[in-house]
C-alpha cells in the first residue's frame, strides 16, 4: 500500500463531454460506475465504441489520472485543471500508470478493480494544441518533436516509429460502491505476483 496515496478531486458529467465538471464527492455504484455520469453503465458507453459494438462489458466505468500528469502539462504551458482530461478520479502520490491489471484500489469504502490504460485520441489536442505530445511518449524516453500518429480507433500507435507509452491515466470497474471525497487515502492491493500483467489499453 502507498501510505502518501490519496485523492485530489473528484469530477463527473451527465453529458458526453471531453471535460467533467469537479464535484464534491462522487458516488460510485458496484457493476456501474459513477452515478450521474455519462460513461456509467455495464456496457460500453463511449460513444464511438458503442456504434462499433453496443454489447461489450464496459471495462471503462472510471478514469483515474494522476495529478502530476497536470504539473507537467502545465509546465509545458498547457492551461488545464482538475477535470479538464475527462478523468472521475484525480490522484496524487500513487503511480497510476505502475499498476498491474486487476489492482484493488480502496477508497473509503468503495473498491475499484484496473482494467487498462486510457486510449489517447485527437480531443486533447483540441483541449489544448500540442497537448497530445505530453500524454503520449516515446517509450525509450527520448524526447520528439514529431507529431504522435493516431490509429484507427484514436489511440497512439507511434512516434517517429516508435513504440509508445500513454499516459492519460487507466481505467476501472466498481466492485463495491460508496462516496469519494477529496482528500481520502487511497490503499493498493496488487495482485499475486505471478499474476500481475502490465496495462494495456481498453
Amino acid at each position: 500500500m502507498e501510505q502518501s496515496a490519496r485523492v485530489a478531486s473528484v469530477a463527473r458529467e451527465e453529458m458526453h463531454a471531453f471535460s467533467k465538471t469537479v464535484r464534491d464527492e462522487l458516488l460510485l455504484i458496484e457493476g456501474m460506475g459513477v452515478a450521474g455520469d455519462a460513461h456509467a453503465g455495464t456496457l460500453v458507453q463511449h460513444r464511438s465504441r458503442k456504434r462499433r459494438n453496443p454489447n461489450v462489458v464496459n471495462l471503462r466505468q472510471v478514469h483515474l489520472l494522476h495529478a502530476e500528469l497536470l504539473e507537467e502539462a502545465r509546465a509545458a504551458g498547457h492551461d488545464v485543471g482538475p477535470g479538464s482530461l475527462g478523468e472521475n478520479i484525480l490522484t496524487a502520490g500513487l503511480d497510476v500508470l505502475g499498476l498491474p491489471v486487476d489492482t484493488l484500489l480502496h477508497i473509503g469504502d468503495t473498491r475499484l478493480r484496473v482494467t487498462g490504460l486510457r486510449n489517447p485520441c485527437r480531443q486533447i489536442d483540441e483541449l489544448s494544441a500540442g497537448l497530445l505530445k505530453v500524454v503520449v511518449a516515446r517509450a525509450d524516453g527520448v524526447a520528439s518533436a514529431s507529431d504522435v500518429t493516431l490509429g484507427p480507433t484514436g489511440g497512439a500507435d507511434n512516434v517517429d516509429g516508435r513504440a509508445i507509452v500513454r499516459r492519460a491515466g487507466i481505467m476501472a470497474v466498481v466492485e463495491r460502491g460508496g462516496v469519494v471525497r477529496p482528500g481520502m487515502p487511497i490503499g493498493v492491493e496488487l495482485p499475486p505476483s505471478g499474476q500481475r500483467r502490465p496495462l494495456a489499453p481498453v
